[in-house]
């Protein structure tokens, strides 16, 4: 588990129902809309042809909606004649799903909206109706789990120190919308806390599992599924109870705060999009002593009885002639 800045790319899947997505070769930014669709309910069948008494393989040629469009209740589905006028109409608010070879048509009640945002500044490198995958630059943190919907916001402390817990009387409104790092542990109390505030992720070393319950129920899972889910995304960064965060991870929070930041789920990765250096001081070498705050001179080496000083050198006695 360390901080690294490099290329990186991710896999943002997509539910069935597409309608829009953004394509090979675009620009995209983490927290714009990369896939849109919806969730249909079980469409129903409305007559055609038979009504209009056209054959299946005119009906086409008189459809005032595209199929794939959404309609709601009363729209003019396809229309004959002038002075005696045919039409079909929607009976319900949904979309145009089908046209049948005997000339009918299927409209599905539409139940729900969903929308996929980009969780990297990059380039979309494949789209299609399965995924979208982004390759771009950041700073990245490998995390053991998380648990919600993708997360986009700008970082945040919430704690003083690696080994401190985040206190529910530090989650307030004033910071809906925001990534927060927690520190050491996030209590049960926080993520409700959270929620209720509009949170969009919370970032610990170690999270209760009875405070994800709460908010994501007992069958609590690691992947959030794409949609208005507006429950925290919960980064695990070494797992459960309560885990100090080492130097070397949370030192970094404090010069990459106030950045944007996304956290990818189905990965359990958060990124950070900053020019920020995360280089540390150089460590005195071993050799060297500090007092006062100076530096003291290192040691002179130890030098070859051979060599001698100027000085040091003792003076030999006159040979005796005796």
């Amino acid at each position: 588990m360390s901080w690294r800045r490099e290329r990186w790319s991710a896999d943002h899947s997509l539910p069935i129902g597409v309608t829009k997505r953004a394509q090979v070769g675009e620009l995209v930014r983490a927290g714009d809309i990369i896939a849109a669709g919806a969730t249909l309910a079980g469409a129903l069948r409305v007559s055609g042809a038979r009504r209009l008494g056209l054959s299946p393989t005119d009906l086409e040629r008189e459809l005032r909606v595209r199929v794939g469009s959404d309609v709601v209740a009363g729209t003019v589905l396809a229309r004959v004649g002038r002075r005696f006028p045919r039409s079909v109409t929607a009976p319900i608010d949904g979309r145009l799903l089908h046209v049948t070879v005997d000339g009918d048509l299927y409209i599905a009640p539409i139940v729900d909206r969903w929308t996929v945002r980009a969780t990297l500044d990059g380039v979309v490198s494949r789209s299609d109706d399965a995924v979208v995958e982004i390759e771009g630059e950041a700073w990245c943190l490998r995390a053991a789990a998380a648990y919600g919907p993708d997360a986009v916001g700008e970082l945040t402390l919430g704690v003083d120190g690696p080994d401190a817990d985040l206190a529910p009387a530090r989650i307030d409104v004033r910071l809906s919308g925001r990534i927060i790092v927690g520190g050491a542990r996030v209590s049960a109390e926080v993520i409700p806390r959270a929620h209720a505030c509009g949170v969009a992720g919370l970032v610990a070393g170690a999270v209760p599992p009875a405070g994800l319950r709460v908010v994501y129920g007992d069958a609590v899972t690691a992947s959030g599924s794409p949609g208005r889910d507006d429950r925290p995304t919960v980064l695990c960064l070494m797992g459960f109870g309560s885990g100090a965060l080492p130097q070397a991870v949370y030192e970094p929070f404090a010069a990459l705060a106030g950045a944007r930041a996304t956290i990818h789920t189905a990965s359990a990765r958060l990124f950070v999009f900053s020019a920020a250096s995360l280089d540390r001081p150089e460590v005195p070498p071993p050799d060297r002593v500090r007092k006062d705050d100076a530096p003291v001179a290192t040691a002179p080496a130890e030098r070859p009885e051979a060599e001698a000083e100027e000085g040091d050198v003792e003076e030999e006695e006159p040979a005796s002639g005796r």
